[in-house]
């Protein structure tokens, strides 16, 4: 679950990694966003094309043919520089705040606090893009990982099972709540899970992998409070 995995990727804390004037400060309207042109859609769509097939340098050359007045042109590249590590996509991210991408903002800074094992963080920007885009099965899927690290399992749950209704075909948030159950010990739940969804044999082994870091992470977990009392 690089998830997010990945996914997820870096920095968050209060904006601070970009203090100065950006080119496209003041140019996004409050909860609009400009429609592209019919030759700057198929730009974007070659550009989505492209990062799906994991050619991200590639994605990200014909971005910048692109003026980043365009939020919708900010926003895949914040996701190109989230995949390739850089630290240019959080102030790509933020840029989105106050306009019509203002959830996938949130989302991409949450995955960013995700991948540098900030929760917290996370926890905020996810919860901000649930709200902001309810129906986001991916969201969702992201913001049940966050309470899954915490541990807060009927949360986790809650959240995984809200992604799989709105989206059937979401593996990951299958996967998802096979570790979880899992780690519950609830192995018959989990084998309906990985039937119903038809999960592989690798899919299976990455969830009883993530659910046994997890069972160490919650008894180093004690054992620190032991060791603090």
């Amino acid at each position: 679950m690089k998830l997010l995995i990945a996914a997820c990727s870096v920095l968050l804390m209060s904006g601070c990694a970009n203090m100065g004037q950006t080119p496209w400060s003041g140019v996004a309207g409050a909860s609009s966003c400009s429609k592209p042109s019919s030759d700057q859609e198929l730009s974007l769509n070659l550009a989505d094309d492209l990062a799906n097939d994991g050619k991200l340098h590639a994605s990200l050359a014909n971005l910048q043919n692109l003026a980043d007045n365009l939020p919708q042109v900010r926003l895949r590249k914040a996701k190109v520089y989230r995949l390739l590590g850089r630290s240019e996509a959080e102030p790509m991210y933020r840029s989105l705040l106050g306009t019509c991408l203002a959830a996938e903002g949130e989302h991409g800074l949450g995955q960013l606090a995700v991948a540098r094992g900030d929760n917290g963080q996370a926890l905020e920007h996810l919860q901000r893009a649930a709200k902001l885009s309810p129906i986001d099965e991916k969201i969702r899927n992201d913001l049940g990982v966050v309470y899954l690290n915490q541990l807060r399992m009927e949360d986790a749950r809650f959240e995984f099972l809200t992604a799989m209704e709105l989206n059937q075909s979401n593996s990951l948030a299958a996967v998802n709540m096979v570790t979880l159950l899992i780690y519950q010990n609830n192995w018959k739940q989990a084998s309906q899970f990985v039937s119903r969804f038809n999960l592989s044999p690798e899919q299976f082994n990455q969830a009883q992998t993530r659910a046994e870091q997890l069972k160490g992470s919650a008894t180093r977990a004690k054992g620190q409070v032991a060791t603090v009392q």
